[in-house]
């Protein structure tokens, strides 16, 4: 017989305003603490050095972080010109030194070959593996190696501010598996400069943004005045570009059960135009209540994840 998990059956979002020098890991085991919950993860890793939003699953939430590392996200970043590092952060060894300050036209006329989809190298420093290693682990070794570039998706990219001539405040738009490190790296030797990430804050992710985030304190205090569930998203925003099926009691059973249940073909019909391209996956709502994630297929709909929610 297997061990029960420890904690409560929390389920929900968090959608936490991560704050400098933590890490998501150590984040994500913070809010569980917080609401005792007896499972918890992530979608979307957030440097130490950086601050921002991380959304938080607890329960039954999990089952759903594989449908936000396709989300879209949002950026905004500054460049400090005048010293490299091997990072392309603060924290980095310095690699190189220049005088060179791009101003802000240069940079704005460089932005738009970064916008579209395009080829990025991470950076040494990143969680990639090579050979079973994390890189950023070879790098601190000293261990020579080569990262492949790959395909990423860049929306927007522009100018917001200027504070001085020695730094530059970009926001950009993103698809998934875009480093910002990378792309100020590669900025600045477009712009014949010498620089590196000095500041870096994600604004959304998703449905999850500044305007719907909270901060660990403010939990806290939630949890001190027994009203933690005030901070909790509901499981279903993560799902909120999926079509949605209205099931009834009878058949949210049966879907419970694993059992698939037929349609009539004016769901069927409706359903599949609302498909975003490239996805097969439609929720199952039992009046606002999520009961499971399933395909449509041959006049049935087929549940493939079942979520125990009141």
């Amino acid at each position: 017989m297997g061990r029960r998990k420890s904690g409560q059956a929390i389920s929900g979002w968090v959608c936490l305003d991560k704050p400098l020098g933590m890490g998501s890991t150590q984040a994500v085991s913070a809010v569980r603490r917080l609401f005792d919950a007896n499972k918890a993860g992530h979608a979307g890793t957030l440097d130490p050095l950086a601050s921002g939003i991380l959304p938080i699953a607890l329960g039954e939430a999990t089952k759903t972080v594989a449908f936000m590392m396709e989300a879209r996200k949002a950026y905004r970043f500054t460049i400090e010109w005048g010293v490299s590092t091997d990072s392309v952060d603060k924290e980095g060894a310095e690699i190189g030194r220049s005088d060179v300050r791009p101003s802000v036209e240069q940079v704005r006329a460089a932005l738009p070959a970064f916008v579209g989809e395009i080829q990025q190298t991470p950076p040494r420093f990143s969680a990639i593996k090579v050979d079973g290693q994390r890189a950023y682990d070879l790098a601190r070794d000293g261990v020579e190696f080569e990262l492949a570039s790959r395909p990423v998706t860049i929306h927007s990219a522009e100018v917001t501010d200027a504070p001085d001539v020695d730094h530059v405040e970009i926001t950009i738009h993103t698809g998934k598996g875009v480093y910002v490190r990378s792309l100020a790296r590669d900025l600045a030797l477009t712009l014949g400069a010498e620089g590196h990430v000095s500041a870096l804050r994600r604004l959304r992710v998703g449905p999850f943004s500044t305007e719907n985030s909270v901060t660990l304190d403010f939990l806290t205090d939630l949890v001190h005045r027994s009203a933690a569930s005030e901070g909790l998203l509901p499981v279903a925003i993560a799902l909120d570009d999926i079509p949605e099926l209205a099931v009834t009691t009878e058949d949210a059973f049966s879907l419970r059960q694993g059992r698939p249940i037929v349609l009539i073909p004016r769901q069927v019909e409706t359903l599949m135009s609302r498909l975003r391209e490239g996805s097969t996956t439609v929720s199952a709502f039992q009046g606002q209540t999520l009961v499971a994630l399933g395909q449509v297929r041959a006049g049935r709909y087929e549940p493939d994840r079942i979520f125990n929610l009141p």
